[in-house]
């Protein structure tokens, strides 16, 4: 479960800018986790309670948000929807995708105190 490992790196995030902004506390934590990142939010969710134990994030509340996966289809040019890595362009049936969004895991928004 590489999750938990993920939610040790946030953590240290969130020391590193508690320490750069004067902060004492996390209230909500607010991350992109795009469908072609290959973390599981329930997992993610799960790791947050358990290695935010004792530190400036304990009782934060994590929001996920799952941003679309999208594709450049470099046959026809077109940005277009995909679920997986190696789909086909929906509107040529093109194999040269490459992907554009989705693969993100990222801090979107902090709220502190």
């Amino acid at each position: 479960m590489h999750e938990m490992s993920l939610c040790e790196s946030i953590l240290d995030i969130l020391k590193e800018q508690a320490a750069r902004e004067n902060f004492t506390s996390v209230k909500r934590v607010t991350v992109d986790i795009g469908p072609l990142s290959c973390v599981e939010p329930d997992a993610l969710r799960f790791g947050f309670d358990v290695v935010m134990k004792g530190s400036l994030a304990e009782g934060a509340v994590l929001e996920i948000a799952r941003p679309p996966a999208e594709a450049l289809c470099l046959s026809c040019f077109k940005t277009v929807p995909v679920t997986a890595r190696f789909d086909c362009c929906p509107e040529c049936g093109s194999e040269a995708l490459q992907v554009t969004s989705g693969e993100e895991l990222k801090i979107r928004e902090l709220e502190v105190l």
